[in-house]
C-alpha cells in the first residue's frame, strides 16, 4: 500500500505498565494501516487495551516499543493533526455552545494579545470562526441552542458540541473513544445516523472505539477486533485478531438488525480460536449487561 495513501500506521507496538511489583503487557505487537478517509472501528472486551491504543494514537502516552505514523510523521505527542471526542463531554462550563465550537480554532490562530495590539484583525477573525461554528452547529441540528451553556444541555447536546469542536478542525484523523457509551439507545442511534452524515461529508479518516458491535459494524466500514487470546493473563497483551470489512451504511439508510446481524455473529465467533471461548463468553456478557441496563 503506498504511502501517501495512509492516514495512520501502526508497526509493532507494544505497550507495558510496570511498577515496583508487577509488570502488565497490554498490546503486544500492533500492526495496522488505515487509509486516509476510512472509517474504522475497534472492538474487544473491557480492559483489553482499547482506549490505551487510542491514547498512544493521540500522543498522550508514549509506547514501550514500535512506531505509530499520523500523516507519516512519527506520533511525538498531541497534534493539531488529530481530533478526540472522549465519552465525558469536554465542554468549557463558562462559554456559550458556539463559543466552545469557535475555541479551537481561536487557540489555534489568535495570539493572546493580538487583542490590544490588532483589535481590528482580532474582531474580523473572531468573527468569522463565530459565523463557521455557526455553520456546524446548523448541521448538528444545534443552531437555536448556539447561546446556551453546557448545563443547559442534554447529554445528546453536548455530545454534538463535543464533536463540531474537533470536526471544525478539519484534523488529519478523527478519534472517537465510546463517544456514545453514556447516552440512551434513541439517542445513541440519533448520533450513530450523525456521525455517518459527517463522515459522507467531510471524508475525514475516523478511529471509532467502542464496545458495542452491532454499533461498530453499523457506523464503520472496517471492523477490528482487540484481544487477549487467553483474558486475564498480564503476560500476554492484546493483539489483532479480526479485521474484517463491514457494509457501508449511508446516513440516509434504514437501521435493521439483520442487514448486518450475520456479520455481527460472524465477528463474535468466528474470529476466535478454539481455545479463547473466554473472549466470546466476556463478549456475551457484555451483551446481557446491557440489556439488563436498558
Amino acid at each position: 500500500m503506498p504511502e501517501s495513501s495512509l492516514a495512520l500506521e501502526i508497526k509493532d507496538l507494544v505497550l507495558v505498565f510496570k511498577d515496583q511489583k508487577t509488570t502488565k503487557v497490554v498490546l503486544d505487537g500492533i500492526n495496522l494501516q488505515v487509509k486516509r478517509g476510512e472509517f474504522v472501528a475497534i472492538v474487544g472486551p473491557s480492559g483489553c487495551g482499547k482506549s490505551s491504543l487510542l491514547n498512544l494514537i493521540a500522543g498522550f502516552m508514549h509506547p514501550t516499543s514500535g512506531q505509530i505514523l499520523v500523516d507519516g510523521e512519527p506520533v511525538k505527542g498531541p497534534s493539531r493533526n488529530t481530533g478526540i471526542v472522549f465519552q465525558d463531554y469536554t465542554l468549557f462550563p463558562w462559554l456559550t455552545v458556539i463559543d466552545n465550537v469557535a475555541y479551537g480554532m481561536e487557540l489555534e490562530e489568535i495570539n493572546f494579545l493580538m487583542k490590544w495590539i490588532r483589535p481590528f484583525r482580532f474582531r474580523q477573525l473572531h468573527r468569522s470562526y463565530r459565523e463557521k461554528a455557526r455553520l456546524y452547529l446548523q448541521e448538528m441540528g444545534l443552531k437555536e441552542a448556539e447561546r446556551k451553556k453546557p448545563h443547559q444541555l442534554s447529554g445528546g447536546m453536548k455530545q454534538r458540541v463535543a464533536i463540531a469542536q474537533e470536526i471544525i478542525r478539519k484534523p488529519s484523523i478523527l478519534l472517537m473513544d465510546e463517544p456514545f457509551g453514556a447516552l440512551d439507545p434513541q439517542t445513541r442511534e440519533v448520533l450513530q445516523i450523525l456521525i455517518l452524515k459527517i463522515h459522507e461529508q467531510e471524508q475525514n479518516t475516523v478511529f471509532f472505539v467502542t464496545h458495542d458491535l452491532e454499533e461498530a459494524v453499523y457506523v464503520a466500514e472496517r471492523v477490528i477486533v482487540l484481544s487477549q487470546y487467553k483474558l486475564h493473563d498480564d503476560n500476554e497483551g492484546a493483539t489483532i485478531v479480526k479485521d474484517v470489512h463491514a457494509p457501508v451504511f449511508k446516513s440516509t439508510d434504514v437501521k435493521r438488525t439483520g442487514d448486518f446481524g450475520g456479520l455481527v455473529q460472524d465477528i463474535r465467533m468466528s474470529g476466535f480460536a478454539p481455545d479463547q471461548k473466554g473472549i466470546v463468553e466476556a463478549f456475551d456478557q457484555s451483551y446481557r449487561n446491557k440489556a439488563d441496563n436498558q
